[in-house]
């Protein structure tokens, strides 16, 4: 065999190789996209782009904490991300994303404490959020000697208490 011909049988087998690796990447990526298409539709994940309440009762381990908060003293002046995601833009977002990633491992994978919890991260962000609207009466109490104090610790009914 000349060394033309033994040039041309490795390109051929790089080609084949080539072409199969690109076969299996499209078919993971297409596999990829298309399950999580499916999934997203199935769970309505356009709703949580907006600021309706509802979307966060679309699975039913929040339809407590929906249904508290209809009953409670904010539903006339807060929505969810009112309280649960940082004003405007990008953290907003960001924090809808992560933490629609995250129900969404554990609500399919089984692993979630019910009902569900507060993570820290989230749980600053509230706090943030009662110091935002209620500034005025905040900085009344720390001009009083307060110090740090926790809106939340002590108002934890305020938005949606649902029983432990």
């Amino acid at each position: 065999m000349d060394a033309r011909a033994s040039r041309r049988g490795v390109a051929a087998i790089v080609s084949r190789r080539a072409l199969i690796a690109f076969l299996v990447a499209s078919a993971a990526i297409g596999a990829a996209v298309g399950l999580g298409g499916f999934t997203f539709l199935y769970a309505r994940g356009a709703s949580y782009l907006t600021n309706d309440p509802a979307a966060c009762a679309n699975c039913h381990i929040m339809r407590a904490h929906f249904d508290a908060w209809v009953k409670s003293t904010h539903h006339a002046v807060a929505v969810c991300n009112d309280c649960h995601a940082p004003p405007g833009g990008l953290g907003k977002y960001w924090t809808k994303t992560v933490n629609g990633f995250n129900h969404s491992v554990a609500f399919t994978s089984g692993n979630f404490h019910e009902p569900i919890r507060i993570t820290g991260r989230n749980r600053s962000i509230t706090e943030a959020q009662c110091r935002r609207c209620h500034a005025e009466t905040v900085e009344a109490i720390r001009g009083g000697g307060a110090g740090e104090i926790s809106c939340i610790r002590c108002h934890d009914s305020v938005g949606h208490r649902v029983s432990d």
